[in-house]
């Protein structure tokens, strides 16, 4: 689930607003990390503990935004453990944009940023799961489907009824191929 409603209309980026980093993160963001996305509704939020493995465990394939040295952006994503090993597939579990950071193109620029490494080099394909109503990250997505050849998949990942008992909305899986995977 992502909280990224600008990415379909950023505004102009100035030299000055494109001063960003692109990093690991580190097991001392945990805390700022937890922050962010408890400030990113309508973005679930985790334990801190959970954000602690996040940039510790999974910091090769997650993602921190930073300017002046204040974190902007986080990425978490993972390795599919259940896809195959010649052929994996990144999960991109949650994208966090900080208010202020919004509307030029971050969230974009995090998710190229880590499609870039290494570690994802082989990776065929990446998927998400996002709400019905999460615009932000259905154009975020389908901007990245556009640039990958236009052969998305959505199905249902988790169903309100069957799987949250009617407490949180329906997720739906987002997978897409990419181009050069």
């Amino acid at each position: 689930m992502i909280t990224a409603p600008w990415v379909s209309q950023p505004k102009k980026v100035t030299p000055a607003q494109d001063e960003w980093t692109f990093r690991k993160p580190e097991i001392s963001d945990g805390n700022q990390v937890n922050a962010l996305i408890e400030s990113c509704p309508p973005l679930d939020t985790n334990s801190a503990y959970c954000n602690f493995l996040q940039t510790s465990h999974f910091s090769d394939t997650c993602v921190i935004a930073e300017r002046d040295g204040e974190i902007a952006g986080f990425v978490s994503a993972y390795l599919k453990p259940s896809s195959h090993p010649h052929r994996p597939v990144l999960f991109i579990w949650q994208v966090a944009v900080a208010q202020k950071s919004r509307g030029c193109g971050l969230a974009y620029r995090m998710i190229k940023s880590l499609l870039a490494r290494d570690c994802v080099a082989g990776v065929v394909a990446i998927e998400t799961t996002i709400t019905k109503d999460n615009h932000g990250s259905w154009n975020l997505f389908r901007k990245i489907e556009r640039e990958e050849g236009e052969e998305g998949r959505v199905s249902v990942f988790l169903d309100k009824q069957h799987h949250f008992d009617g407490e949180h909305d329906s997720e739906f899986l987002f997978h897409i191929p990419l181009a050069m995977g």
